[in-house]
């Protein structure tokens, strides 16, 4: 569909529908102006610095999730499609360091050699892919089918293990399952309480808010963040409650509540005896967080752990309470821990699977959902099956005509993949797929030295990334709008995408180019380019996985069918998950007792600060697409360093100043913002900017032993007024030139 298309925004996992259609130059109207100094364009055709005359426009589309709304990202995304920076042929790096373009052909031949030469030297596993949660369905299943059969390595892992790992491990070992949220987003409208724990959706996926305005109309917006984000403010004016604990004390807080529940006999007894199992050790294990105990280590009143308590069962029995957890409380080396004390508190209070009342998580990324199912985690095959499973191996081998002893088995969790780049025995040769590891990763120092020490380096993308300047090879592939395909959003929802425009001469879809390195290395199986055709084979390879797409297929899409997942063949889809049991043997939950443990600990004694990670309202992820639209970039064109007032004067730190933020790990300097919004105790820097404003130069490629996730929200550093005002420019940046109005429709 070249001429225009429904489809769906290419960044968060709302997943929020748009309309595609031809601008108003491209069907012959008035040509935009081409100079930074015109007057600001309309959304349909930015003239910006950096970016040429976008043929098509962006309008919302009504859909259950955004009703309509965008957020300025989404009105904006358009404008990256003819962007003058796009990578259109391959480029292949020179011993001075310089990219100069090279052929399909040749560049097709310098990746079947390197794979082999590096596993003649060093073995299959030498060989290592790090895939995304933006690549649709068909490319992450492509992308896991292609490692194990035509690299026939297990060293497979992607950027999600950075973001929904913790929240994944928990739903699993409770639930059975993992779907971030088991009900539709709609459901939350009627809801009189809702708890939120560390997601700023506020800023990070703004059409959600809308979702949260009933519970907030009832005093019943309950919000656990450190800092007084967006969306903690907008408990205000009696929209609810916000709860400010210590960061990483958050499993002990949710311990408090729990006790409470208990103590005061708000738990849902019948419910629990009917639907779980493990009650009685965790009743055991919260004996020791009685409130005031919990306000000594959180810093929370006692008198609001109560309070919040007691809400939460309120509205249980009455109008409807949810828990839905984010990032801010799992990114911790007790991140699954932290989302299983969650989920027990939903459990004592009868939430899953009832009629009014829920639990769930926020997926992050575009298809952060369907990108963790179908084979591109490192312990993982398609259906979200376990590669050790017998079974499995044996019915995805059947589905991919191959004997099942060449499916490798499990490979490293993506920090220790990382870890592994340039080592003896690791990683020589890598495959990177929709990520930017040199912003987005933890200790992005060690990453960078880790990736500079391969042998060779292949990185597929559309613009040149800060990872993709460290590549030996780039191979440029389609955007968004310019391929078909399939996602899931954050409510095990499966949408289309479809193409709407014509990809730039030379620049190939990634199912393209793994079909034909798959031929050039001899794998067995079949690889097809067409994205349905790759469409059915996962239906094969997901049928009877917890997972299950079978019943689905691209008609029914296109027909604008509801479908959530499982969907097995004759079924009509599973809305709302829980209804009739849980994923386990005997249908019940589990309850799992769990404590703080002192590798958890993160208090500091001496001057030195918490660190705290995340998001901006205007970009998205490591920037690499936000940062190249100037509207966005002109915004928020800097990291700033949010630091409480009290905490800046004792560094003799004024607004505006330039401080250093350093422990061992690295430094960056970059502006101070003053603001009440953070405790004493701690900072906050955007995680979206590269080179020294870079917040993982700061942070720990220390893990969850479970889910693998990195310590991303407490990091001890120090704060110093800066000596030098000398900042290196963001080499991804656009300058900021005549950029487009704040657009009145934006969710907020």
């Amino acid at each position: 569909m070249p001429n225009g298309a429904d489809t769906h925004c290419p960044y968060c996992a709302l997943q929020c529908a748009m309309t595609l259609a031809p601008a108003a130059s491209a069907a012959g109207g008035p040509a935009p102006a081409s100079s930074s100094e015109a007057a600001p364009a309309s959304p349909a055709t930015p003239a910006m610095r950096g970016e040429v005359a976008v043929p098509l426009e962006v309008s919302g589309r009504d859909f259950p999730t955004n009703r309509g709304g965008l957020c300025r990202k989404g009105w904006t995304s358009a404008s990256l499609l003819r962007h003058n920076g796009r990578v259109t042929e391959p480029m292949l790096k020179g011993s001075d360091g310089v990219h100069r373009p090279i052929s399909w052909d040749q560049a097709l031949m310098l990746v079947t050699a390197a794979v082999k030469d590096t596993q003649k030297q060093y073995g299959n596993d030498a060989v290592g892919v790090f895939g995304g949660g933006g690549l649709t369905n068909e490319k992450a299943y492509m992308l896991g089918k292609f490692a194990r059969l035509a690299l026939r390595t297990s060293r497979i892992d992607y950027n999600g293990r950075f973001c929904m790992s913790s929240a994944a491990a928990a739903g699993n070992r409770a639930f059975g399952v993992d779907r971030g949220l088991p009900f539709p987003v709609t459901d939350l409208d009627s809801a009189s309480v809702i708890l939120m724990l560390g997601s700023n959706v506020a800023e990070t996926m703004p059409p959600f808010v809308q979702h949260l305005q009933g519970a907030r109309d009832a005093g019943g917006l309950i919000v656990v963040d450190p800092r007084r984000s967006a969306t903690a403010a907008f408990t205000g004016d009696g929209g609810g409650i916000h709860l400010q604990p210590t960061p990483g004390t958050d499993l002990a807080l949710l311990l408090g509540i729990s006790h409470v529940v208990v103590h005061e006999g708000l738990a849902d007894t019948s419910y629990i005896e009917a639907n779980t199992k493990g009650y009685a050790a965790v009743v055991r294990s919260l004996n020791a967080f009685w409130p005031e105990r919990v306000q000594s280590i959180t810093g929370v009143p006692a008198t609001l752990i109560r309070e919040t308590a007691r809400r939460l069962a309120q509205g249980a029995r009455n109008g409807g309470s949810y828990i839905l957890s984010g990032r801010g409380v799992e990114q911790h080396v007790d991140g699954t821990d932290t989302a299983t004390a969650a989920i027990n508190l939903s459990l004592l209070l009868g939430l899953p699977g009832s009629a009014r009342s829920g639990y769930g998580t926020l997926t992050g990324q575009g298809n952060g959902q369907g990108g963790r199912e179908h084979g591109q985690k490192a312990d993982q095959l398609p259906g979200y099956r376990k590669i050790t499973d017998p079974a499995a191996r044996t019915h995805v081998a059947k589905v991919w005509g191959v004997d099942e002893s060449l499916i490798p088995g499990a490979g490293l969790p993506a920090v220790e993949l990382l870890k592994s780049l340039g080592q003896p025995d690791g990683v020589r040769c890598l495959f990177v797929h929709g990520a930017n590891v040199v912003v987005s990763a933890p200790d992005t120092n060690a990453v960078t030295q880790g990736l500079r020490s391969l042998d060779f380096l292949v990185v597929c993308d559309f613009f040149m990334s800060e990872t993709a300047v460290e590549a030996d090879l780039v191979l440029p592939v389609t955007q968004w709008a310019e391929e078909e395909g399939t996602l899931t959003n954050l409510e095990g929802r499966v949408i289309r995408r479809r193409r709407a425009l014509t990809p730039p001469p030379g620049v190939r879809n990634e199912l393209w180019l793994m079909s034909r390195l798959a031929g050039m290395l001899e794998a067995p199986s079949t690889f097809s380019d067409d994205p349905e055709t790759v469409f059915e084979e996962l239906r094969l390879a997901s049928a009877g996985g917890l997972a299950d797409y079978s019943g689905i297929d691209y008609d029914m899409l296109d027909r604008g069918e509801a479908a959530y997942w499982p969907y097995p063949v004759g079924s009509q889809g599973t809305p709302r998950l829980f209804a009739d049991g849980f994923a386990h043997a005997d249908g019940r939950a589990v309850m799992v007792p769990v404590t703080p443990s002192k590798r958890a600990v993160r208090s500091f004694a001496d001057d030195s600060l918490a660190l705290a990670t995340g998001r901006l309202l205007e970009h998205y992820q490591s920037g690499a697409q936000t940062r190249r639209v100037s509207e966005l970039l002109a915004s928020q064109p800097q990291a700033k360093l949010l630091i409480h007032p009290g905490t800046a004067a004792a560094r003799g730190i004024a607004d505006g100043d330039y401080a250093t933020v350093t422990n061992q790990r690295g430094e960056v300097l970059c502006r101070a913002e003053l603001s009440n919004s953070v405790r004493p105790d701690t900072v906050f820097l955007p995680f979206h900017f590269p080179g020294q404003e870079n917040a993982n130069r700061l942070t720990e490629a220390v893990t969850d032993p479970i889910s693998g996730m990195p310590e991303f929200k407490t990091s001890r550093v120090w704060v110093r007024r800066a000596a030098s005002t000398t900042v290196s420019a963001a080499p991804a940046a656009v300058p900021a030139g005549s950029g487009l109005p704040l657009h009145a429709k934006e969710a907020s």
